[in-house]
C-alpha cells in the first residue's frame, strides 16, 4: 500500500485531505481512484492511518479514515549521519540508504580533503534534491518520519552541532582494534543520541580526527578492507541498527 505524509492539519474528524504534488502522484503517476487505499502517517504525532479515497479534484484527494495505529518503524535511539560531501551524485544514493536504515537525521559537511565545492545556489539547489530523496525513502520503508537534511556545514561547525549527542563515533582507516569497535557498537543503548561522522573520500586528516576527539567522539575501525565514503557510512548504520531494533 503507498504511504504518504500529512500535517495535523490536514485531519479533519474522520477525513485526511491531501494536497500538493502528492495529489498529481496519486492521480497521474499512481493512476489510483475512488475506492482505492493508501496510507498515510501524521508528521507531528506518528500516527498512521489507512485510508480510503472518497473524493479526488484537481487541487485535493479526500479519504476516508478505515483505521490507525501508533507507526512503530523508528529505531529506538536518533542516529544522525554526520556525510562528507562526496563527489558526484554519491550523496543522493547514501541519503536514500541511510533513511531506509533508519537514521533520524543528515549533516553534510566540508572537510579539509573534500574536493566538492558548492556555491550558495547550488548548495540550495542540492539541498532541496536531497530533501526530496529522503522523503523518497521514507515513504518506501513506511518510516514514521521524515528525516531532515541539513545544511552544509564546515567540519568544526558540525563538530560543534553534535557535541550534546549521547555517542560520537568517527569512523578512521587507522584504527585497528576490532575488539573495541565491537564493544562501542555494543554498548549503545536505547534511548542514547547517536552521532556517526565519516569523511569524503580521502578520510579524516590526523588533526581532524584529534578535534573530533575532543568533542568527545570515539575513532572506531570499520575493518580491515578499506571502504569508500559512500560504503562507510552505510555499514555503519548497518549493525547500529541490528543493535538497536527490537
Amino acid at each position: 500500500m503507498y504511504q504518504f505524509f500529512i500535517k495535523q492539519s490536514q485531519i479533519l474528524n474522520d477525513d485526511i485531505v491531501i494536497t500538493g504534488a502528492d495529489v498529481n502522484h496519486i492521480k497521474n503517476v499512481l493512476r489510483m481512484g475512488i475506492g482505492e487505499k493508501i496510507e498515510v502517517t501524521c508528521k507531528e504525532d506518528a500516527m498512521k492511518y489507512t485510508c480510503e479515497i472518497a473524493e479526488m479534484t484537481n487541487g485535493e484527494i479526500r479519504g476516508r479514515v478505515i483505521s490507525s495505529l501508533k507507526q512503530d518503524t523508528e529505531l529506538l535511539s536518533k542516529v544522525y549521519l554526520f556525510q562528507g560531501l562526496p563527489k558526484g551524485d554519491k550523496m543522493e544514493l547514501i541519503i536514500q540508504k541511510a533513511v531506509e536504515l533508519g537514521v533520524f537525521s543528515f549533516i553534510p559537511f566540508s572537510s579539509k580533503r573534500t574536493v566538492v565545492k558548492l556555491d550558495e545556489k547550488k548548495e540550495q539547489g542540492k539541498q532541496r534534491r536531497w530533501q526530496a530523496i529522503a522523503e523518497s525513502a521514507a515513504k518506501q520503508a513506511k518510516r514514521a518520519v521524515i528525516p531532515e537534511i541539513k545544511k552544509v556545514m564546515a567540519y568544526e561547525e558540525a563538530l560543534a552541532f553534535g557535541r550534546n549527542l549521547s555517542r560520537k563515533l568517527i569512523a578512521y582507516e587507522c584504527e585497528n582494534d576490532m575488539q573495541k569497535a565491537k564493544e562501542i557498537i555494543r554498548s549503545i543503548k536505547g534511548g542514547e543520541s547517536v552521532g556517526i561522522f565519516i569523511g569524503p573520500e580521502g578520510g579524516f586528516e590526523k588533526q581532524e580526527i584529534d578535534m573530533a576527539v575532543a568533542y568527545g567522539a570515539e575513532p572506531i575501525s570499520l575493518g580491515k578492507r578499506i571502504l569508500r565514503t559512500e560504503t562507510a557510512g552505510i555499514a555503519l548504520l548497518s549493525v547500529i541498527m541490528f543493535q538497536l531494533e527490537t
